[in-house]
C-alpha cells in the first residue's frame, strides 16, 4: 500500500469548481501549478487554437443542414477574405460577400421560385467565424430543434446560407440581398480555454449591409455545456416573434424570457443565489457579443 503524500497543496476553496469550468482551486506543488493542471491547460490552449484555425468542411455541414431542413436548399457563400489568413487579418473583409456570392444571391432573388413573392420572413446563415468547430457540432441539430419551434409561425424561411471564412455582420448582407425581413447568423464565437465550441446566434430586423452592432440581439455560449439547444431556441423564438411584431431589433429589443417552462425544474440553482436564476449561463444583448 502506498502511503506516500501528494506532492500537491490543495487550495481551500476546491469546493467551489464544481459549479465553474474556470480554473480556480488549483492547487500548487512548490510555487508551480500541478503536473495535470498544466497539461490539461496546455490541451485547452491547443484546442481552442485549432478551433480557430481548422477549416469549415461545408459538403459535410450541407448534408448536415439538409438533413434538418427537409427539401430546403442551402446556398455555399464566402467572404472577401480570400483565405484563413487574411481572414484573421482583415476582419473587416469577413464582413463582406465576395461577388461571386453577392451574384448568388442576386439570381436566386430575381430568377429563383420565390421571385415576385412576398419577402422571407427569416433567413438564416451559417458561419464559421472563429470556431469551426461549434458549427460542425452545434448548427444542424440547434435548427432541428427551432424548426419545430417555430413551424407553427407559417413565415416564410429563405434557404439557408453557408458563409464560410465570415463575421457577424456578413449576415446582414445575406440578409439585405435575399429580400429577407430579418436575418439570424449562427456563427461560432471566439473559442475560450474551456469553450472552443461556443456558437452564437445573432439576430437583425430589416438587414442591409453597414448596420451597427446595437442594430443586432445577440444569444450566446449555445453547446450542450453552456445554454443548451431548447433554451436557445425557446429564446430566439420569443425574440424573433417580437422583431416582426414590433418591428425592431437591437438595444429596443429585450429578452424578457425566463428558461421554457418545462425546463426550468431541470435547471441547478445559483449557488449565490436564493431565487431561482433567468438562464444564467449566456448573455444575451442588444449589442454584438464575443464575435464581431
Amino acid at each position: 500500500m502506498n502511503t506516500k503524500a501528494s506532492p500537491v497543496t490543495a487550495n481551500p476553496w476546491e469546493t467551489l469548481r464544481r459549479f465553474t469550468d474556470a480554473r480556480i482551486a488549483l492547487g500548487r506543488a512548490g510555487v508551480s501549478l500541478p503536473t495535470a493542471a498544466h497539461l490539461a491547460f496546455q490541451l485547452a490552449h491547443a484546442q481552442a487554437r485549432d478551433a480557430v484555425l481548422v477549416a469549415l468542411d461545408v459538403p459535410s455541414l450541407r448534408q448536415s443542414l439538409s438533413a434538418v431542413s427537409g427539401k430546403q436548399p442551402c446556398l455555399s457563400l464566402h467572404s472577401a477574405a480570400a483565405d484563413r489568413t487574411v481572414y484573421l487579418q482583415r476582419p473587416d473583409l469577413g464582413r463582406r460577400l465576395d461577388e461571386a456570392s453577392r451574384k448568388t444571391l442576386q439570381e436566386l432573388k430575381a430568377t429563383g421560385p420565390e421571385a415576385g413573392a412576398r419577402p422571407f420572413d427569416v433567413a438564416f446563415v451559417v458561419v464559421d467565424g472563429l470556431s469551426a468547430l461549434a458549427i460542425m457540432q452545434h448548427a444542424a441539430p440547434f435548427l432541428g430543434v427551432l424548426q419545430r419551434r417555430i413551424a407553427a409561425e407559417n413565415w416564410s424561411v429563405a434557404p439557408v446560407c453557408i458563409a464560410s471564412q465570415g463575421r457577424v455582420a456578413i449576415g446582414d448582407e445575406v440578409g439585405e440581398l435575399l429580400g429577407a425581413r430579418a436575418v439570424v447568423v449562427l456563427i461560432g464565437e471566439r473559442p475560450g480555454l474551456s469553450s472552443p465550441d461556443s456558437m452564437g446566434l445573432y439576430l437583425t430586423w430589416m438587414p442591409r449591409a453597414g448596420l451597427l452592432d446595437d442594430s443586432r440581439n445577440c444569444i450566446s455560449n449555445v453547446r450542450p455545456a453552456g445554454l443548451r439547444y431548447e433554451d436557445a431556441a425557446y429564446k430566439l423564438h420569443y425574440l424573433l416573434a417580437q422583431a416582426h411584431k414590433r418591428q425592431l431589433s437591437g438595444v429596443g429589443l429585450k429578452d424578457e424570457t425566463l428558461a421554457a417552462p418545462q425546463l426550468q425544474a431541470a435547471m441547478p440553482k445559483n449557488f449565490l443565489l436564493d431565487h431561482s436564476p433567468t438562464l444564467g449561463v449566456s448573455g444575451v444583448s442588444g449589442a454584438s457579443g464575443p464575435q464581431a
